[in-house]
């Protein structure tokens, strides 16, 4: 498989490569959301759960938006990424108009009077972390395949066809690997 261009870098997505056999990080795309000397965090875009914001978290307004897996670091606290941008007190810019975290108050009162929408943000139980270098070894191990992030990636419809879908806007050669079969002793 060819090297891919990009590097890891906050905005970008990783993609698993279909051998990694890895239960967390199968057929994962993750959204980096910072990288530096310290190390990487981001968040699995493609692991919903069958549990609704609602159910998960006490004193929340009734919002319909399920649970991610963002991974498995810290997977007792709530994360989120959206839309709301700067309107968001402490929201921080990933990349281009996609925003993480901000004012948890601010948010739920935004949610209750109606200026939050299901399709601008995400809720996530946990992050996926490297520590410093640790990513770079699983890019020479062949682990992952680095690509661009856009909204339309971070806030797929169908998230169980975000794995696919990222590899095959990726060119023809990734395209191949959206096909190849989660196990191959079944073909």
């Amino acid at each position: 498989m060819k090297k891919s261009i990009l590097k890891p870098n906050q905005g970008v997505l990783l993609i698993s490569e279909p051998f990694l056999a890895d239960s967390y990080f199968k057929r994962s795309v993750v959204l980096l959301s910072e990288h530096d000397k310290s190390g990487t965090l981001g968040f699995i875009l493609n692991k919903p759960t069958d549990v609704n914001i609602n159910d998960a978290v006490e004193d929340f307004p009734d919002f319909k938006s399920p649970l991610y897996f963002g991974g498995p670091v810290e997977t007792d606290t709530l994360f989120y990424i959206h839309t709301i941008g700067p309107k968001l007190q402490g929201a921080k810019e990933i990349v281009n108009g996609i925003y993480w975290g901000g004012n948890y108050d601010q948010l739920k009162l935004m949610i209750d009077t109606g200026q939050v929408q299901s399709n601008m943000i995400r809720f996530y139980a946990g992050y996926s972390g490297w520590d410093p270098k640790q990513l770079d070894n699983e890019l020479k191990e062949k682990s992952w395949v680095v690509s661009e992030c856009n909204q339309r990636f971070t806030f797929y419809d169908d998230p169980k066809c975000l794995w696919s879908q990222v590899l095959r806007s990726m060119g023809q050669e990734y395209a191949l690997l959206a096909n190849y079969p989660e196990d191959p002793a079944l073909n």
